[in-house]
């Protein structure tokens, strides 16, 4: 039996379309280390795991 491998991170353009931004503002978060990645051969990939604690800590560093 042959199990189904399910992906755990998101390419630069599904990270862009989960956050609801454009690709470039992607790109310039990740040039600026401003947005949690990993580097893996020539692709950058997000979890979406670290997009939403991303998110949570941007929302609270908003009003304090």
């Amino acid at each position: 039996m042959v199990q189904e491998i399910k992906r755990v991170t998101l390419t630069m353009k599904e990270a862009s379309e989960y956050l609801g931004v454009s690709y470039w503002l992607v790109t310039q978060l990740v040039k600026r280390k401003q947005i949690p990645c990993s580097k893996v051969g020539g692709k950058v990939l997000f979890r979406k795991e670290a997009l939403d604690y991303y998110l949570t800590n941007q929302e609270q560093n908003s009003i304090i």
